[in-house]
C-alpha cells in the first residue's frame, strides 16, 4: 500500500507540467506526482481514458477525485493557509462553480500560458470535444 496519495496528470501537456511544478515548488504539497503516460494505471485504479480527461488525486487508500476536488485534495495537503482553501473548493456551491471552472480551464489548457497544441484533450468517440 502506498503511504502517500498520487497527483496523476497529462505529462504531454505543457501548461500541466508546468501547473504541477509550480505546485510542489511552492505549495509543497504532501504526494507524489507523476504524468499518467508513466503512471501504472491499472495498479492506481485508473482508466486512460479518464487520466486523458482531468487530473486526478488517488489516496493510499484507492480513492481517486477528479478535476478540481484533485486540486482541492492537493491544497489540503498543502502547508501555511492552502488547505483552507482546498477545503473550501469543497462545499456545495463552491465545488460546483469549481468544476464549472476547472472544466474551462481543461477545455482551453492549450491556450493558457505555457499551453501548446499537445496540450489539446483529445477528442471523445461520439465526435463531441471532451468536456
Amino acid at each position: 500500500m502506498r503511504r502517500q496519495p498520487v497527483l496523476v496528470y497529462d505529462g504531454d501537456c505543457a501548461f500541466c507540467t508546468s501547473s504541477v511544478r509550480f505546485a510542489k515548488r511552492r505549495l509543497r504539497p504532501r504526494c507524489d506526482a507523476t504524468p499518467w503516460q508513466f503512471a501504472d494505471l491499472a495498479r492506481l485504479g485508473i482508466a486512460q481514458q479518464r487520466a486523458e480527461h482531468e487530473v486526478l488525486w488517488v489516496t493510499p487508500a484507492g480513492s481517486v477525485h477528479g478535476g478540481a476536488q484533485a486540486v482541492a485534495k492537493l491544497l489540503m495537503s498543502a502547508g501555511g493557509g492552502w488547505p483552507v482553501v482546498g477545503a473550501l473548493l469543497t462545499l456545495p456551491l463552491v465545488r460546483w462553480v469549481a468544476q464549472g471552472v476547472y472544466r474551462i480551464i481543461a477545455r482551453n489548457r492549450r491556450r493558457m500560458p505555457g499551453g501548446t497544441a499537445a496540450c489539446a484533450l483529445p477528442p471523445s468517440r461520439g465526435g463531441r470535444g471532451r468536456q
